[in-house]
């Protein structure tokens, strides 16, 4: 790899997260904070990534996380497959106090290019006006391995298993990747809109950050449908805090996140009682969590690495669900289901779960959502739950 240097400065006016990223770049961002590149200066394989960052030289006047040398990823769902990490020739972030900066990453012994920050993306010229859908495989046989997986749970074999639904969608022209973010962050304002090589998504849920010395996670499990009505919304949420099912599939996921977070702390903690977030087209059982890591502390990677997956999509133990997830669910999930983030030099980093996601190729896209599945759980309700989450994605890539 050509020797890198990274040059970061300050920035002394607001730009548009989402127009910096445009069609083909790089974007984590969630209300407005994160990081968002532009080209790209180098990609080497996930596993050194923290190492290959410490190789790139660094001028930096603004000294925060998400400065410097910073790549962006998008994991797979399975922990062994192979995963590239992307360094943009241009990243630009912004911090919840409003300090902005930009990053220029190119060849070590050559001046740093002024680089050019868009207000806007250019509308698509060509956009698709007809659709084609269909699910990956028939409802009935996805609902019957939902019962064949509850079985499983209640002989024993194991608690939990997340199980997944693939659909498909193909257009009468390319997908315009810029217009279904911005689609998305219309609709979904307070969730991580991330994009990365054609994977795009709307995450409401945080795997796990690291700023210096402090790490959070916020995991969700545990989901029903909004319908627009308050009343309703209001009923089916307090339905799904009292829900023992829902609030054991949750507990399950928070345990595994406190237990696997918690050799790598000095402090860690999470809140008493789940709330229930509620998004555009469903509602989740939430609970955050937040501690202190041990000197040194783990970079985010290490942090990824442990974590992922959490039983939030695939299942406990992690082992008995992977096996059920391969024999029943009928398809790959490739990135779904996996983590999508950024990191930088210094092992800080921001990675959310790949979930309320599509991978897009040109004019067709896999769209995916999936439930955690209990012995209790009921087949129709959990195909119900599905659509429910598919209309995230499915509303973004789909307009009249």
């Amino acid at each position: 790899m050509v020797d890198l240097r990274a040059t970061t400065r300050r920035l002394d006016r607001d730009v548009d997260l989402l127009a910096v990223a445009g069609r083909s770049g790089q974007l984590v961002v969630r209300d407005g904070i994160g990081l968002a590149g532009r080209g790209e200066a180098a990609r080497f394989p996930a596993p050194g990534a923290l190492d290959a960052l410490a190789a790139i030289e660094v001028d930096d006047e603004v000294g925060r996380a998400g400065c410097g040398a910073v790549a962006f990823g998008a994991l797979p769902f399975l922990p062994d497959a192979a995963a590239e990490l992307i360094v943009p020739a241009t990243v630009v972030g912004r911090a919840e106090d409003g300090t902005r900066w930009v990053t220029s990453i190119g060849p070590a012994g050559a001046p740093p290019e002024p680089p050019e920050l868009p207000d806007a993306e250019a509308p698509s010229t060509v956009e698709p006006s007809t659709f084609s859908v269909r699910p990956g495989r028939p409802p009935d046989e996805w609902t019957d391995a939902v019962a064949r997986a509850t079985k499983r749970i209640r002989d024993g074999e194991l608690d939990k298993v997340v199980l997944a639904r693939e659909v498909l969608v193909d257009a009468d022209a390319p997908f315009d990747v810029a217009t279904i973010i911005t689609r998305l962050r219309t609709a979904y304002p307070d969730c991580f809109l991330t994009s990365i090589d054609g994977f795009v998504g709307a995450s409401p849920e945080l795997l796990v950050s690291r700023q210096g010395d402090v790490v959070r996670a916020h995991p969700m499990a545990g989901t029903t449908a909004r319908r627009g009505d308050p009343q309703a919304d209001a009923r089916a949420a307090s339905a799904l805090f009292a829900s023992p099912t829902y609030r054991h599939e949750h507990q399950v996921t928070i345990d595994v996140v406190h237990d696997t977070l918690l050799p790598f702390c000095s402090y860690i903690d999470y809140e008493p009682e789940p709330s229930v977030v509620a998004l555009a087209n469903v509602q989740h059982l939430a609970t955050r969590v937040e501690g202190r890591l041990s000197h040194p502390p783990a970079s985010v990677l290490d942090l990824v690495g442990a974590l992922h997956p959490t039983p939030a999509v695939c299942g406990r133990p992690r082992a008995e669900a992977l096996a059920v997830i391969a024999e029943l669910e009928g398809f790959d999930r490739a990135r779904y289901g996996g983590t999508v983030g950024w990191v930088d030099a210094a092992g800080n980093g921001t990675w959310a779960v790949a979930i309320r996601c599509a991978q897009i190729d040109g004019a067709s896209a896999r769209v995916f959502a999936g439930n955690g599945i209990v012995g209790d759980s009921d087949p129709d309700t959990e195909l119900a739950e599905t659509r429910a989450k598919l209309q995230a994605m499915l509303t973004a890539l789909i307009r009249p």
